[in-house]
């Protein structure tokens, strides 16, 4: 598969654009009850994160393409089946390469809803 099934890529589960920490990716997010989040990355193009990190933990594993993490000052490089755990409050930044796709389990709300229910 080159992109996630489009039954995942609901125009409602979108991530907005001023809620990515990279330019120009598609994000698609799923919230569960407790407000635990999974959100799904297709990037197009190379592409470089900005800095950032969240009080809460996150899991990723990359689909496909090449994911380099860094982590505080340590560099991991994700390729497809590669899982990496962040615990929270961790700086963190990442470059990925044109198809990289990437499935993202936060420890708790990531997203923000812009659509009222």
């Amino acid at each position: 598969m080159k992109s996630f099934p489009d039954f995942m890529k609901n125009p409602k589960n979108k991530v907005d654009a001023s809620q990515q920490n990279t330019d120009d990716i598609e994000g698609y997010y799923f919230q569960g009850a407790d407000e635990t989040q999974i959100a799904f990355w297709e990037s197009h193009t190379d592409r470089i994160s900005k800095k950032h990190a969240h009080v809460f933990d996150e899991y990723m594993v990359c689909v496909s393409g090449e994911y380099t993490a860094y982590l505080d000052e340590l560099e991991i490089v994700l390729k497809p089946g590669d899982e990496l755990y962040i615990p929270k409050d961790t700086v963190q930044w990442g470059r990925c390469k044109a198809g990289t796709r990437t499935i993202h389990a936060f420890g708790g709300r990531r997203i923000i809803s812009k659509i009222k229910a």
